[in-house]
C-alpha cells in the first residue's frame, strides 16, 4: 500500500524529483572526491614539503566542497518542498474521500480514527518521503562510490568493508523486524487515546453532573498507559540503532588504523591513502547509518500507509449518479417497499415501509426507541441508501437524482442539532449562502430564536463555539431550525427537532411554521404525541415495520401500538 500511495501522489512532482536525484548525485560524487584529494595533499604535498601543491590542491578541494554544499542544500530544498506538497495532497485526498462517505462508513471508521489518519498517519508517510529525498539517493551512491574509491586507495584493506557493512545491515534488519509489530499496535492505541479524550471533552458536562471525573481519569490513564507501554518498547529498540552503528563504526576505524599501520610499515601503503581509506570507510558506514533513518521510519510509515489506504480505498455505500435526473421540484416523497439493513446485521432495521408524503401536508413518524424512525428519515437525503425498495422524490428514485438537486430541495434539522464554530450569521448562511440580514432575522423569528439572539451583545455576529456548546440545547435546536427555514426548501425534515423545547415554545414554533411550510412537504420524527396531534398523517413504526397510518383520531381507533404510546404519555403527564 505504501508504494501505491507514493506512486499515485508523487506523480505530479516528477520534475522536482528529477532535480533532487541529479543534485544529490552531483553532491555525493563531489563528497567522494574530497578524501582522495586530501590523500594527494598529504602524500604529494605535506610529505614532500611542496607548499604550492598543497595550495593548488586545497583550492580544488574548496571548490569541490562548495559544489557539494550548494547541491546538497538545493536538493534538500526541492525535497522538502515536494514532501510538504505530497502531504498536503494526501490530506486533501483523505478529506474528499471522507466527505463522500455515508453515515455507514463514518460509523465504521469513527471520527477519532479518521482524524488520526489525516494527521498523524499522513505525517509519518510525509516524513518518510522527506527522508527518501534527502538520504535515499545519496546513500546508495555513497556506499557504492565509497567502495570503489576505497579499492583505488588500497585493495588489501577492503575485507574490512566486506565485514563491517553486512554486520551493520544484519543488526539493523534484526531491530526493524522487532519494531514493525509495535508500530502497528501503536497507531491503534493512538486512536484509542484520541477517542477517550474526544468523548471526555464533548461529555464534560455529563461527567461533572454525575461526578465521574475519577472514573474518566482512570479510563484515560489506562489508554495512555497502554500507548506508553508499546511506545517505550518500540523506543527501546529504536534507541539501539545509533549505539549499534557507532559500535561498528568505531571498531571498523580501529581495525583500519591497526591493519593499515602494518601495511604502512611494510611499505605497501602511504599515510595519505590510509587516511583516505578510513574516510571512505566512515562515508560507507555513514551511508548505512543514513539508511537506518529510513529503516526507523519505514515500519511506522508502512503501517500508516495501510491505514490511509484503507480510507482511500473504501467506497461509499451511497454512490452519486454520473448523469443524475432533475425533476420539477414539487416536494412529493414516496416510500415504496423500503427496507434497510446494516452489512452483516442479523435483522434489518426497516422492512417493507410504504407511504406517500405530499406537499402542503405534514407527515409525522412516531414509534418506540429503536423503531427506525431516524433511519427512515435519513434515507431521503441519502445519508444512507435503501437495501430494498426505493425512496422517490418527485417521482424519481433518489439514487438516480442529481445530488445537488436533491439536497437543494431539502431542509434537514437533525436529531442532534449541530452548529459550526463561527457566528450566528455564519451558521444561518449554511442554509442560504446569499441570505440577507432581514432574511436571517425573519428565520430566527419563525424559529422562536430572535429574542435570545437580540439579547446577545453582538446580535447576528455573536460567537458560536464548535457544536454550539456555548449556548443551551433549546437554543441550538432553534438555530438549527432557523438554518433550515431560511432556505425555504420544498421538503422539511424534522428529526425529533422539538425535544428540547418547552410546550409553549413548541406551540408557538409550530404556529409560526404553518404559513412558511404551507406549500412544502413536512416530515416530522417525534417522541411526543402532543407535537404531532395536528399532522395530516401519522406513520407508526414498531420494530422497523409500519403498524399504522392515519390521523390521530383514526389511529386511536385502529392502531393498538399508537393507542399504547398515547396512553403512556398521558399517564406520565398526569403523574
Amino acid at each position: 500500500m505504501l508504494i501505491q500511495i507514493l506512486r499515485r501522489h508523487l506523480q505530479p512532482y516528477r520534475r522536482e524529483m528529477v532535480y533532487v536525484v541529479v543534485l544529490q548525485l552531483i553532491g555525493t560524487i563531489a563528497s567522494l572526491f574530497l578524501p582522495s584529494l586530501n590523500a594527494d595533499i598529504i602524500d604529494n604535498g605535506v610529505v614532500t614539503g611542496d607548499t604550492a601543491y598543497v595550495i593548488r590542491t586545497g583550492a580544488v578541494m574548496l571548490g569541490v566542497a562548495l559544489v557539494q554544499i550548494a547541491c546538497t542544500i538545493t536538493a534538500v530544498y526541492f525535497g522538502a518542498r515536494t514532501a510538504m506538497a505530497f502531504g498536503r495532497d494526501l490530506r486533501t485526498a483523505i478529506f474528499h474521500r471522507v466527505g463522500a462517505f455515508s453515515a455507514q462508513e463514518m460509523g465504521h471508521f469513527g471520527a477519532p480514527s479518521l482524524i488520526t489518519r489525516n494527521t498523524n498517519d499522513v505525517q509519518q508517510v510525509q516524513m518518510l518521503v522527506l527522508m527518501v529525498f534527502t538520504m535515499l539517493v545519496a546513500s546508495p551512491v555513497m556506499m557504492v562510490g565509497g567502495i570503489i574509491m576505497a579499492l583505488r586507495e588500497d585493495v588489501g584493506l577492503t575485507w574490512l568493508v566486506a565485514v563491517a557493512v553486512p554486520l551493520l545491515m544484519a543488526i539493523v534488519g534484526f531491530i526493524v523486524s522487532r519494531m514493525l509489530p509495535g508500530f502497528r499496535i501503536m497507531q491503534g492505541r493512538i486512536d484509542k487515546v484520541n477517542q477517550v479524550l474526544r468523548e471526555q471533552l464533548w461529555g464534560i458536562r455529563v461527567i461533572r453532573a454525575f461526578v465521574r471525573e475519577p472514573h474518566e481519569t482512570r479510563r484515560f490513564d489506562v489508554a495512555n498507559a497502554e500507548l506508553t507501554e508499546v511506545a517505550v518498547t518500540v523506543g527501546r529498540w529504536m534507541s539501539a540503532f545509533f549505539p549499534a552503528v557507532m559500535l561498528v563504526m568505531n571498531l571498523s576505524s580501529v581495525a583500519v588504523l591497526w591493519f593499515g599501520g602494518f601495511r604502512i610499515e611494510a611499505g605497501l601503503m602511504e599515510v595519505g591513502s590510509l587516511i583516505a581509506f578510513l574516510s571512505y570507510l566512515i562515508q560507507i558506514l555513514m551511508a548505512v547509518m543514513m539508511s537506518t533513518f529510513l529503516f526507523v521510519l519505514l515500519p511506522r510509515a508502512s503501517v500508516s500507509a495501510d491505514r490511509i489506504g484503507e480510507v482511500l480505498e473504501t467506497e461509499s455505500s451511497v454512490v452519486l449518479p454520473l448523469d443524475g435526473l432533475t425533476p420539477e421540484p414539487r416536494g412529493e416523497i414516496e416510500f415504496r417497499g423500503v427496507g434497510f439493513g446494516y452489512p452483516g446485521a442479523e435483522h434489518p432495521v426497516l422492512t417493507d415501509i410504504s407511504f406517500v408524503a405530499r406537499p402542503g401536508r405534514t407527515t409525522a413518524i412516531i414509534g418506540s426507541t429503536g423503531a427506525g424512525k431516524s433511519t427512515l428519515l435519513n434515507l431521503i437525503p441519502r445519508l444512507f441508501d435503501v437495501t430494498a425498495g426505493s425512496v422517490e422524490v418527485d417521482g424519481v428514485d433518489v439514487r438516480q437524482m442529481e445530488a445537488e438537486a436533491l439536497w437543494a430541495r431539502i431542509g434537514l434539522v437533525p436529531q442532534k442539532a449541530y452548529l459550526f464554530s463561527g457566528t450566528v450569521a455564519s451558521n444561518l448562511l449554511y442554509g442560504k449562502p446569499d441570505a440577507t440580514e432581514d432574511e436571517m432575522w425573519e428565520a430566527l423569528e419563525i424559529a422562536q430564536a430572535r429574542d435570545f439572539v437580540e439579547a446577545l451583545p453582538e446580535g447576528l455576529e455573536a460567537p458560536i463555539a464548535q457544536g454550539g456548546t456555548n449556548i443551551s440545547g433549546g437554543q441550538r435546536q432553534r438555530l438549527a431550525i432557523a438554518r433550515a427555514v431560511i432556505r425555504r426548501p420544498e421538503v422539511y425534515l424534522f428529526d425529533d427537532s422539538f425535544s428540547a423545547l418547552d410546550v409553549a415554545t413548541d406551540a408557538r414554533l409550530r404556529l409560526a411554521l404553518e404559513p412558511v411550510t404551507g406549500h412544502s412537504t413536512v416530515i416530522i420524527v417525534a417522541q411526543r404525541v402532543f407535537t404531532i396531534l395536528d399532522a395530516d398523517q401519522i406513520v407508526v413504526l414498531e420494530n422497523g415495520r409500519t403498524v399504522g397510518i392515519g390521523t390521530h383520531a383514526q389511529l386511536l381507533e385502529t392502531c393498538p401500538t399508537y393507542e399504547e404510546i398515547v396512553e403512556s404519555q398521558l399517564k406520565v403527564e398526569a403523574s
